[in-house]
């Protein structure tokens, strides 16, 4: 359902999960532009004719040139316990990159330390432990090729910054439009080709399972090449 040029994906009165669009911003930054926050916040006050300000708590974040799943809580109980479900690693995410590189292991674990460079904003993959670098883990497979596409599913079991994008880059698969961490043009609207496939857990209140599945962006050429996957 997209409504405002929201897809939402799930909502009800504890949570929302949007479909969030590459280029969007997760919560403010430096830019100070309009947050995806924001215009959930909009949406709510809107449907629901909620007279003043409007809870709505930010629960993770996905980097500005990403799609996918993204969810926020509209209660506080709700923020607190799906918190808790980050931190614990009780939230399953599932991935979907795109590179032009094919993976020499169809699939695999993939294990490093990560340093951030917060002056360049950019991190950094060890094979071995550094000086505050972080443990990062990962499995993938490869779900498809077509020509020089390479559509590989990522499983992170940790959640660092930037993990995905550094640690298939650092296995050889930079992800398309990823020219920080090595692809050497930019995708015209500035994303890359890395999108939140979906997320499981238990529902914060109900304790009921609950999938959050998004179609990745399909006005993109690439992406639509894979569309069969998403059927």
């Amino acid at each position: 359902m997209t409504i405002h040029g929201l897809q939402i994906l799930y909502e009800d009165n504890h949570i929302i999960a949007i479909n969030k669009k590459a280029g969007d911003i997760s919560q403010s930054d430096e830019t100070n532009d309009r947050t995806l926050g924001d215009d959930v916040r909009d949406y709510i006050k809107e449907k629901y004719q909620k007279p003043g300000g409007v809870f709505l708590g930010v629960i993770h974040r996905l980097d500005r040139p990403v799609s996918g799943v993204i969810i926020f809580a509209r209660t506080t109980k709700a923020l607190e316990r799906m918190n808790k479900k980050f931190h614990d690693r009780q939230v399953q995410k599932v991935y979907w990159a795109v590179s032009n590189q094919r993976p020499a292991m169809e699939e695999g674990t993939l294990t490093h330390y990560l340093l951030k460079d917060n002056k360049k904003n950019f991190v950094h993959a060890y094979s071995k432990p550094q000086h505050n670098a972080k443990w990062s883990e990962l499995d993938y497979k490869l779900l498809a090729s077509i020509g020089q596409q390479h559509l590989i599913e990522v499983y992170p079991k940790t959640g660092r910054q930037h993990q995905i994008r550094v640690q298939l880059a650092k296995m050889g698969c930079v992800i398309r439009g990823d020219k920080k961490y090595g692809q050497t043009e930019f995708n015209p609207d500035s994303s890359i080709h890395l999108h939140c496939r979906s997320m499981t857990f238990t529902h914060p209140t109900t304790q009921e399972p609950l999938t959050i599945t998004a179609p990745p962006p399909m006005q993109d050429d690439v992406w639509r090449l894979f569309k069969h996957l998403t059927q």
